[in-house]
């Protein structure tokens, strides 16, 4: 069974439809794999809601986990009842990102995860954490690894830095965990006195009310005694870009995930010139990046938040709730459930 998109408009989302499939071949470099889960991410949303160029009948979704049915010739890394997740970047295994790499985005540029079996390169997944269930595991091949480059490849947080994240999406709750994890100082913001008091309950140092306050870029500046955060996680874009690099230390940096405010009403360039912030667009990471962060998640012992699992047959509810903006972490989908 897969799910696929039509590229007509059902209100404020496109058009499912099912379609029986049978289970794809497998060729040599490809492993077979049973998919049983997977998780909305705000770029899934995009593609469904019309803001991104798709081609019709394009089966959705970035994150996948299920277990190997079948290997193809060539493959050693993988044996059949492995359990595995997928990668955003398939083409992407090590170094930097370059124009090659980034092709082939499942749910995007190819079909995706909405699918009973998918046949692909080996390469495009990795092993998921031990003790980990295939729920939990679907939420990381996007959301947790952007956060993970952000913080650790691309950032320099150590112990004692301090971080700040926006809102309580599924990547800001992951910034906040790993921040934790690596013994950072983390200055969290919400608008929601709720989610505010979960964001503390999960080991934010501080959380600054957006609404009330919306130049709280000073007030990141109050609370480090001037100096400022070592590393902003930045998914507003717009008008809150010009709070991040207020909030910016003086050769802190800014990794900038999305733009979800829109254009921009300030030019913060001036601000970022002379406090010699590093502003760095970021986007996932690599394969070798995503099996370190494994191996981090398992010595740590950190879990996924997740806000509520529907059934792979309610995907369209599930992009309802997703698009509502009410959730706190991750949103998944149990391909056994229904």
């Amino acid at each position: 069974m897969k799910i696929r998109v039509s590229t007509q408009m059902d209100g404020d989302l496109y058009r499912f439809y099912q379609e029986e499939a049978d289970k794809p071949a497998v060729s040599p470099g490809e492993i077979l794999v049973r998919i049983d889960a997977s998780s909305l991410n705000y770029h899934d949303l995009a593609v469904v809601d019309g803001r991104r160029k798709i081609p019709d009948g394009l089966v959705p979704l970035n994150d996948g986990a299920g277990t190997v049915e079948a290997v193809g010739e060539g493959v050693t890394e993988f044996a059949v009842g492995d359990r595995v997740m997928s990668r955003f970047f398939p083409r992407w295994i090590a170094g930097k990102p370059s124009q090659d790499r980034l092709f082939e985005v499942p749910g995007d540029q190819v079909d995706g995860f909405a699918a009973g079996h998918v046949a692909r390169a080996a390469t495009a997944f990795t092993r998921i954490p031990q003790g980990y269930s295939l729920i939990e595991a679907a939420t990381l091949p996007c959301a947790a690894m952007t956060a993970w480059r952000a913080l650790f490849v691309e950032g320099r947080v150590r112990p004692g830095s301090v971080v700040v994240t926006q809102g309580t999406g599924g990547m800001s709750v992951f910034a906040l965990q790993f921040a934790k994890a690596a013994g950072a100082i983390v200055i969290a913001t919400s608008s929601s006195e709720t989610k505010m008091a979960r964001l503390g309950e999960l080991g934010a140092d501080h959380v600054l009310n957006y609404r009330e306050n919306p130049a709280w870029g000073r007030q990141v500046l109050k609370l480090t005694d001037g100096r400022g955060a070592d590393l902003v996680v930045e998914v507003g874009g717009g008008d809150t870009l010009m709070q991040s690099a207020i909030a910016a230390r003086v050769g802190g940096q800014i990794a900038l995930i999305g733009a979800l405010d829109g254009a921009m009403s300030e030019n913060p360039t001036r601000m970022l010139l002379s406090r010699n912030v590093t502003l760095s667009g970021l986007s996932v990471a690599n394969r070798d990046d995503q099996m370190e962060m494994v191996r981090a998640i398992e010595a740590t012992g950190l879990r996924p938040v997740i806000d509520r699992v529907f059934p792979l047959g309610e995907l369209r509810e599930a992009f309802l709730h997703q698009k509502a903006g009410r959730h706190f972490g991750k949103i998944c989908l149990d391909y056994r459930a229904g």
